[in-house]
């Protein structure tokens, strides 16, 4: 402070005394104290709120009269504690010290409680110490003055800033949290201590550990600052992700003693960068998982295939048939209902963990997860097929698809995953040329590929030769009454190393094969062997017919009459105990000779039912060319009685109502609930079957039901049949 100006208000009654103090003053080295003498309380009051603006109360202004106060503690108009708390009202930002005669060490301890800085006898005061007590005050005041400034200022940038702050003493293991930090986490000012436990064990365990990993590494030095990205639970139990940032106090090379940060709530941009990152991995349309997600899954598929020896997987690759049409025909908003309806049906449809993609267009990719072999892969596709030609409804029109499907296998052996989804598409690409509505399978060892369907193959012709094929039956049962009035016939495979194999697994490759034709003949010789026994053995009012799924490959045969004929009169069936079931695609696939042959089996007295009707292309055309003699309900529809209320049943009570108008029978396939099965008696359908009765059952089960010669509605079900 050498060669620095004070300005020193000195308020004494002796002349003597001030005189003294002046010289004392002007005895100083290296400082200028500028004295103003006053003998009265008054005048020095008056003087120093000549500082300030408005009075004693008034804001202070840019620069003060004097920088400290020598006060007498007597004076004419005032002594004691009094004069100096009348001195400090009028100016309380500038030091004064009490220049008294008296020792009193409470009054001395009573005056500095109240904001004097030093207390000073008058006989032990010579220049130096008192030059030395000015000096201090004037610093003491010039500190206070900071830290009180410096403190209203943190309190405003606290108070204004959205952040939460925190003050953590390392040696006493304490922590300060800020009010906002309380707020930000939805705690009361009461839940909250000192503990860092408060902080760090409301940290979610995922980022635990990462945290305490950032705060070690800075507090042993080797990080300039600290600064983590982490969720924090709430008070409501819900987490907030904030940015927490801090700076420990080093003294030289000792540890830290302090660190102070703060949080901030970073949940929107969390939010905001979640979003950006989905709607780059996934399709604006359909939220489906896009090109470049499906291929970093795939990729990963890869990586776990190769590096852990994972179970192999497959792509499919789908593109939608006629899509062009639908857009030619219905516009492209239908088009784009289509695409999102039909992605619904796509996840809905698939495993847990299994990937449907939009590529672009009406190209659709799945990643199949365990799937290592060609017919575990087209069992999917098959299921898929059958999905994806499911009807649609879309704002008040009625559209079908089908979709032509690309298979590649990991078992190939990849390496890239753009190599395995384009060998997909190229195999989706020879299924749309071979026909569309169908898949294919790619492998770059065709070979294997062959050898494997000519092994299915021989196995299927060894089956038909060795008998191995055996039939079971469900019954078909009369709503109103519960009696059993007919069975569908239905094929297994009793595989010599794979057990019973149901038609699924085998019935596609019969097709393809051109087996699926000795196969008809067997099955229809056997059920009608079987139903004319049945009805010889356990008579009932009127006797039970057998149905039989038969395939337009075999429909289609030129000696197709005549084998029927031949069968019936082995078997001593009467050709009207015999309906045959055909899908709609049956004709459309096989064309006028189908029709042709249909009418002379209906001729002879053979039924026929129409299979799953509504599910095809074009059901009504199809019942104004042809006269059927029963509408089977595909259980699609039986399976939204009652889920969806009086909605669920109109289009059965349309199927029934229709049947009735076109005098044909009717009969619901799938009942698995009571609940269907009341549906059905209330919108007076005719007959049913489903699990609700009976599953499939061999021969003996069969026999040991119709022991019974009646099957109680109210009492099927589940696990309450004879099976």
């Amino acid at each position: 402070m050498d060669g620095d100006r004070f300005r020193v208000l000195l308020v004494e009654d002796s002349r003597a005394d001030a005189d003294l103090i002046r010289e004392m003053l002007s005895s100083a080295s290296g400082a200028c104290f500028e004295l103003t003498w006053v003998e009265r309380l008054a005048r020095g009051v008056e003087l120093l709120c000549a500082g300030r603006v408005g009075g004693a109360e008034g804001p202070e202004l840019p620069e003060l009269p004097f920088d400290v106060v020598l006060l007498d503690f007597n004076l004419p108009d005032s002594a004691g504690i009094a004069t100096f708390e009348a001195a400090h009202r009028a100016a309380p930002e500038v030091p004064i010290l009490i220049l008294t005669n008296l020792r009193d060490e409470e009054v001395a301890l009573a005056a500095v409680r109240e904001g004097a800085q030093d207390y000073l006898i008058k006989r032990e005061v010579e220049g130096r110490s008192l030059i030395r007590a000015i000096r201090y005050a004037i610093e003491r005041t010039r500190a206070d003055r900071e830290l009180r400034e410096s403190k209203e200022r943190f309190a405003l940038v606290a108070q204004g800033a959205n952040d939460g702050l925190w003050d953590w003493d390392l040696t006493a293991g304490t922590v300060y949290y800020s009010p906002r930090w309380k707020v930000l986490l939805g705690l009361d000012r009461e839940e909250v201590g000192e503990d860092p436990a408060e902080w760090l064990d409301r940290v979610h365990p995922d980022d635990a550990p990462d945290l305490r990993a950032a705060l070690e590494t800075h507090l042993q030095g080797a990080s300039g600052h600290f600064e983590h990205e982490h969720r924090i639970r709430r008070g409501d139990g819900s987490y907030l992700w904030v940015a927490s940032r801090g700076l420990a106090v080093r003294h030289g090379d000792r540890p830290p003693h302090r660190m102070a940060g703060s949080i901030i709530d970073i949940s929107a941009r969390k939010q905001a960068e979640a979003q950006l990152v989905h709607d780059a991995f996934h399709d604006a349309l359909t939220r489906l998982p896009n090109r470049a997600l499906f291929l970093d899954r795939l990729g990963v598929a890869m990586v776990s295939v190769q590096r852990a020896g994972e179970s192999h997987f497959a792509v499919l690759f789908l593109d939608l048939d006629r899509f062009k049409n639908l857009n030619d025909s219905l516009g492209h908003a239908m088009g784009d209902l289509l695409l999102r309806e039909m992605a619904g049906r796509l996840t809905a449809g698939l495993r847990p963990g299994d990937t449907v993609a939009r590529l672009g267009g009406d190209e659709f990719a799945l990643l199949l997860g365990d799937v290592g072999t060609v017919a575990a892969a087209a069992q999917v596709a098959r299921r898929v097929q059958s999905l994806v030609s499911e009807r649609f409804v879309l704002e008040g029109h009625e559209v079908f698809t089908t979709a032509s499907m690309g298979i590649a296998l990991s078992a190939t052996g990849y390496q890239r995953p753009a190599d395995m989804l384009r060998d997909a598409d190229i195999a989706m690409y020879r299924a749309k040329a071979a026909g569309k509505a169908r898949y294919e399978v790619f492998d770059r060892d065709m070979h294997r590929s062959a050898v494997a369907l000519l092994e299915l193959e021989t196995d299927l012709r060894r089956a038909l030769e060795e008998e191995q094929f055996v039939m079971h039956y469900q019954p078909i049962v009369a709503l109103e009454s519960g009696a059993v009035v007919g069975f569908e016939a239905l094929v297994r495979w009793r595989h010599p190393r794979r057990g019973l194999v149901p038609p699924a697994s085998f019935i596609a490759v019969a097709e393809e094969t051109g087996l699926i034709v000795p196969l008809g003949w067997w099955v229809l010789a056997e059920a009608c062997v079987q139903i004319a026994d049945w009805n010889a053995r356990f008579a009932s009012e009127a006797p039970r017919s057998v149905s039989c799924n038969v395939s337009g490959k075999l429909i289609a045969q030129p000696d197709v009459v005549d084998r029927v004929v031949a069968i019936l009169e082995s078997s001593a069936l009467d050709p009207s105990l015999l309906r045959l079931e055909i899908t709609e695609n049956v004709v459309i696939d096989h064309g006028p000779a189908v029709l042709d042959h249909l009418s002379e089996l209906r001729a002879l007295g053979v039924q026929l039912h129409i299979d799953d009707f509504g599910t095809g292309y074009s059901s009504l055309s199809y019942l104004q060319r042809f006269r059927y003699d029963t509408l089977k309900i595909d259980r699609s529809f039986v399976s939204a009685l009652g889920r969806r209320g009086e909605e669920g049943g109109q289009i059965v009570q349309t199927i029934v109502a229709l049947g009735n108008q076109l005098q044909m029978n009717v009969i619901a396939e799938g009942v698995e609930t009571e609940d269907q099965a009341r549906w059905l008696r209330r919108l007076h359908c005719p007959q049913g079957q489903g699990y609700w009765f009976a599953r499939p059952l061999d021969p003996p089960r069969i026999e040991a039901l119709l022991e019974r010669r009646k099957l109680g509605i109210e009492r099927g079900g589940r696990g309450r049949s004879p099976a």
